[in-house]
């Protein structure tokens, strides 16, 4: 399998190391896309020899190469490749979010089903083993019917500051925290009560991040980035990319040729994404979501309950029970559950018996050993998985448009409803 890379970001190496890696049997890397020459070249060295190298406009001749497209690039762009990939027949792995439109979840969706490529989408929490068991116990009738649902998301000042400083932060590139980061989550809910959304309602605000906030805080006369800085070292949010050797080839050293800062203060100005949500879904089965998600937490993790008809299922999980007062040297990097503190605690209350813990088997590896089965599945096609946690297009549509949704209701503070063809805002 002759596998192509568009995008050489941070992302793109879980799929470069595979291909090098435990998974060099499924196929080789063919090809790179990206208009920046340096990060073009970090990842040839780390391939270790060259391969042909395109630049955006050239994707179509790339795909001469191709068996299959990874499409790692900013969230608005994932559309464009995948579906030019899909209209020339070829496979397509595409990072969570698949998009961040309702039109550009129909030009996948049409693509799709036109052509003989298949698409999956990377939802890696589907594979961690807590995530798993959730999605067992409800398969298996272990509270009877859901009837509601209640997700609380905390990211910390590591994890939540990160999305203010990098590409993210404008909600043209990433759609928002709504679809980038909570379509991910927006799909564990989905996939555990195996239903569709009918209707979504949202408020959404900016109250921490951003340089008004700063401003009323009295946080005057910051640093524009922290490359440069006097506070470096000092100050929590910037974070110093010269310390990892990683950071600096993808980004420091590469700026030149972009103008892309990936170290810009998280209270500066051209925040235009929100760091505080509350979203509420109706199923079309009859399920209530209540969602929640704060991105200045001072730990990191997650509350999951589900409510049914014969019981209910708690999920606790802290994944940092604290933050050092410092910028992560990469905040972005997996294996949080390996951090001081970190637990998860997974029980089954059923009516009229006393709780039930449930024992989680994590393997090696990030995520519980999630990443790892979750890359067998990409790369070696998905198992007879009872489970059926390897997500399509549908699936990735489904998440994306919760979050677009969610983002309309916010933006004009009425309901949304889902149609097949995408919203509409409800009577």
């Amino acid at each position: 399998m002759r596998y192509v890379f568009v995008g050489l970001g941070h992302r793109a190496q879980i799929y470069v190391d595979a291909l090098l890696g435990l998974w060099s049997d499924a196929g080789g890397i063919a090809a790179l896309c990206d208009p920046n020459r340096t990060r073009l070249r970090y990842y040839l060295d780390l391939i270790g020899r060259e391969v042909p190298c395109f630049a955006p406009e050239e994707f179509g001749a790339m795909l001469d190469l191709a068996d299959a497209v990874v499409v790692t690039t900013v969230d608005a762009a994932h559309a464009r490749y995948a579906v030019e990939a899909l209209a020339a027949g070829k496979d397509v792995v595409v990072e969570k979010p698949l998009c961040t439109t309702a039109e550009d979840c129909a030009a996948i969706a049409e693509a799709a089903e036109r052509g003989p490529g298949r698409l999956v989408v990377t939802f890696n929490y589907r594979y961690s083993p807590r995530n798993s068991a959730v999605r067992r116990l409800v398969a298996d009738g272990a509270i009877g019917e859901v009837t509601s649902v209640h997700f609380d998301w905390a990211l910390d000042t590591i994890h939540g500051a990160d999305y203010f400083r990098r590409w993210h932060r404008d909600g043209a590139n990433s759609g928002g925290l709504l679809v980038h980061k909570s379509t991910h989550h927006f799909d564990l809910v989905n996939w555990w009560i195996d239903d569709a959304a009918a209707s979504v309602y949202a408020q959404t605000s900016l109250r921490f991040y951003g340089a008004a906030n700063a401003r009323a805080r009295g946080l005057a006369d910051r640093p524009a980035r922290a490359a440069g800085a006097p506070e470096l070292g000092t100050d929590p949010f910037l974070l110093d990319l010269s310390a990892d050797p990683r950071l600096k080839r993808l980004y420091l050293d590469a700026e030149h040729e972009d103008g892309y800062l990936r170290d810009q203060d998280v209270f500066g100005e051209g925040v235009t994404i929100d760091d505080n949500m509350a979203v509420l879904v109706r199923y079309e089965g009859g399920a209530l979501l209540t969602y929640s998600l704060n991105a200045h937490a001072p730990a990191e993790g997650y509350r999951a309950v589900l409510n049914g008809t014969a019981g209910r299922i708690e999920l606790d999980v802290v994944e940092r029970s604290w933050t050092p007062p410092h910028a992560a040297i990469d905040p972005t990097a997996s294996g949080k559950e390996h951090a001081a503190g970190a637990s998860e605690r997974l029980v089954l209350h059923r009516h009229w018996r006393e709780p039930e813990e449930i024992v989680i088997e994590n393997g090696a590896g990030a995520h519980g050993g999630g990443d790892a089965l979750l890359l067998d599945d990409v790369f070696r096609g998905p198992s007879n998985d009872p489970l059926a946690r390897q997500a399509g297009y549908r699936a990735g549509i489904a998440s994306v448009m919760i979050g677009v949704s969610a983002g309309r209701s916010a933006a004009t503070g009425a309901p949304v409803a889902l149609t097949a063809a995408g919203t509409r805002q409800a009577d």
